[in-house]
């Protein structure tokens, strides 16, 4: 069984490669990153995006499994690893059950399950050889509390992702690979506009920290689960929700 002692939250000499970058959460991560030490290869489905110095950008649809064998092997043969793996590509819907479309299961579960699955499964056996790896997925709060402000699509979908990632922890455990998952309550970015009317939320009692989330809380939480810091965690799923949500 590999083992590593735990240390300061810095990222030096690592590779790290995270879907959805261009969105408020994958963007904020990248800068935490890069910040950090590591080489940041930050992937999106638009052609161009600009997330700052140092930190490189590929177009790749996660939902698409040779869009994630082109795009991985890229990075491994410019950088010969692949040290972090941050699922951070998802969709949102709120549709109710009654109402839902087959099409919008589909979406749904395309998106925010297999564009954690196709990246996951390309990369785990090789940090399973490698001896080391760390992989973190966006999950939600909605797993756990049945939504805040999402339809069954979504929350289904992230409960698949909380599952899993506790399956990849379980078997990667004696290769030296990490998974953990991060459940954020509401958070001020585009995708959670885009189901509240692009009406900014009012945080209220339903927040003991009196306020809505931001990028920057997530950033610093997945730099966490990501560093030497948390090296005697794993299979677990990381509460970032002002209190909304208590284990």
């Amino acid at each position: 069984m590999a083992q590593h002692l735990s240390g300061p939250a810095r990222l030096d000499g690592q590779v790290a490669l995270i879907t959805g970058g261009a969105g408020g959460m994958g963007r904020a991560i990248s800068a935490a990153f890069q910040v950090a030490g590591a080489t940041v290869v930050a992937t999106d489905r638009a052609e161009k995006e600009d997330l700052g110095a140092g930190i490189e950008y590929a177009q790749y649809d996660v939902t698409s499994r040779a869009e994630t064998d082109k795009v991985i092997d890229a990075v491994m043969a410019k950088h010969g690893k692949v040290d972090i793996l941050v699922l951070c590509a998802g969709t949102i819907a709120r549709t109710p059950l009654a109402d839902s479309t087959d099409e919008e299961w589909e979406s749904i579960l395309k998106v925010n399950v297999m564009g954690v699955v196709n990246p996951a499964r390309k990369l785990f056996p090789l940090m399973c050889q490698n001896g080391f790896g760390k992989i973190l997925a966006a999950g939600s709060i909605a797993a756990k509390n049945g939504g805040v402000a999402s339809g069954p699509a979504y929350v289904s979908a992230k409960s698949a992702v909380h599952g899993m990632m506790r399956w990849i922890a379980k078997a990667g455990a004696p290769h030296g690979v990490y998974a953990n998952t991060l459940a954020p309550g509401p958070v001020e970015t585009a995708m959670w506009a885009s189901v509240t009317g692009n009406a900014a939320p009012a945080a209220n009692a339903s927040v003991p920290l009196g306020r809505w989330g931001n990028a920057e809380d997530i950033a610093q939480a997945a730099l966490f689960l990501c560093s030497p810091a948390s090296n005697w965690i794993t299979g677990t799923s990381l509460d970032i929700s002002g209190g909304m949500w208590m284990d």
